[in-house]
């Protein structure tokens, strides 16, 4: 099977047409309770539970191997679970899977435009799919058209796009059928910054606006700040639930990390019966949660002269909360690795003058 056959047999799959349900405001949109889906001998999904709310940007955060794929596939249709079950607007996604179809719209990873087809062309044969026809159809491709600020490219060959362009394209496929729910997955993938700037603004204008509940997965820090609220993910296991400043208020004071000359652990342990305070060890890394962690540095170096090659100071990030939950790193060593963000963050090496270059 080609990859363009591959793609239009995923699309092909939500071609279901009919009425949507009535949804009281109150209920949730999306009820995920006890989810848990076994490959063979690894569980991908270890009995997740949350719900998104009506008119949310919900995001689903977490390296990759944490269950966030498996996870969209079940949410999308495409997947049963092993167990648990999935509410979408309160149609089961296993038992009626077609009902669920026709309520959502789906943005994959992967494209799914057709490059050799105009914008235009592309929406006109996905509205076909959809049981769309004749002027209701053209008058829908015209006003989603605009409303990803494509209209004056409709005739143009997708291929001539940029990927920006080509992801806005993606979207108004997704929502044609004016969904109630969008689910995306890496939405962003390929994307330069501005784009990738672009695509959520147009994300929670589509919230504010149109009152759609957006689910969207990511690898990515810096777009889970923008989500209204989050599951974050870890090898299966649901590890943190709430909004982005929930989550980061339950660090204490800054964060810490002590770059080691030699043994980490045991700096690490010297470190917590000298000054009496909790500390994790991540390689070769020495984590420290306190307050007024410019200051209290000074007194680590002085206190352990040559012992240590490296200090970080920064106000506690999503990564911090990742850490004190499951006790390592969001991305391994062989991962790439984004920058932790340069914000109130300090990063030097121990001298003579650290006293002074770490003191707010």
């Amino acid at each position: 099977m080609g990859p363009r056959i591959a793609v239009a047999s995923k699309i092909a799959a939500f071609a279901d047409a009919g009425s949507e349900v009535e949804q009281t405001s109150s209920a949730p949109v999306i009820s995920v309770q006890d989810l848990i889906h076994r490959y063979e001998n690894r569980t991908a999904l270890n009995g997740i539970s949350f719900d998104v709310r009506p008119a949310e940007l919900f995001g689903l955060l977490g390296p990759n191997g944490s269950g966030k794929t498996t996870l969209f596939r079940i949410l999308s249709t495409l997947m049963i679970p092993t167990a648990g079950r999935t509410l979408v607007m309160g149609q089961d996604a296993a038992k009626d899977p077609s009902s669920v179809r026709r309520l959502i719209g789906v943005v994959f990873q992967a494209q799914s435009v057709d490059p050799k087809l105009t914008a235009y062309e592309n929406l006109w044969h996905q509205g076909h799919l959809y049981g769309l026809r004749g002027a209701a159809l053209k008058n829908r491709v015209a006003e989603i058209l605009d409303r990803v600020g494509l209209a004056d490219r409709a005739k143009e060959r997708v291929e001539t796009f940029s990927g920006g362009m080509q992801r806005r394209i993606e979207l108004a496929k997704g929502l044609l059928h004016h969904p109630g729910v969008l689910l995306l997955d890496e939405p962003t993938t390929g994307l330069d910054p501005g784009a990738r700037r672009d695509l959520w603004q147009y994300l929670q204008t589509l919230r504010d606006e149109e009152h759609v509940s957006v689910l969207v997965t990511t690898h990515l820090m810096e777009e889970a700040e923008r989500c209204d609220r989050l599951a974050i993910l870890n090898e299966g296991n649901l590890v943190a639930l709430g909004t982005p400043a929930e989550l980061k208020s339950e660090i204490g004071g800054d964060v810490i990390i002590l770059e080691a000359t030699r043994d980490a652990a045991l700096l690490a342990e010297r470190i917590r019966v000298r000054f009496l305070v909790e500390t994790t060890v991540l390689e070769n890394q020495v984590r420290i949660e306190r307050q007024n962690g410019h200051r209290f540095v000074t007194d680590v170096v002085e206190a352990f002269p040559g012992e240590i090659e490296g200090i970080s100071v920064s106000k506690p990030a999503l990564e911090d909360v990742f850490i004190r939950r499951t006790g390592h790193k969001f991305w391994s060593e062989t991962s790439e690795a984004p920058p932790r963000p340069e914000i109130g963050h300090t990063k030097s090496r121990p001298g003579k003058d650290q006293s002074t270059n770490n003191r707010r």
